[in-house]
């Protein structure tokens, strides 16, 4: 599965994008479980936003959400969060 984040906004308006491929990782199976926890927690309920805050494109294989700070749900927080450290 391939994951990608791209992050821009916040008060310097810059754009971070960064991808994560988990074939052969042997965490492979919890990346997936919440990589679709957070998919399906952007169809679900839409987040407008905030002036300065940062604006979330996440691409999941072919799927694409987007999504917004201060409305994050756990699972997309948990799945940004991780991607944007250990991806690159």
């Amino acid at each position: 599965m391939r994951i990608r984040v791209t992050r821009s906004g916040g008060l310097a308006g810059l754009t971070r994008q960064v991808e994560l491929d988990t074939s052969g990782r042997p965490d492979a199976a919890e990346w997936e479980r919440l990589a679709l926890a957070a998919i399906a927690d952007s169809l679900a309920e839409s987040t407008p936003g905030v002036p300065d805050g940062f604006r979330y494109t996440v691409t999941v294989d072919d799927r694409t959400v987007e999504f917004a700070d201060p409305g994050l749900s756990e699972a997309q927080d948990e799945l940004v969060d991780r991607v944007l450290r250990e991806g690159t």
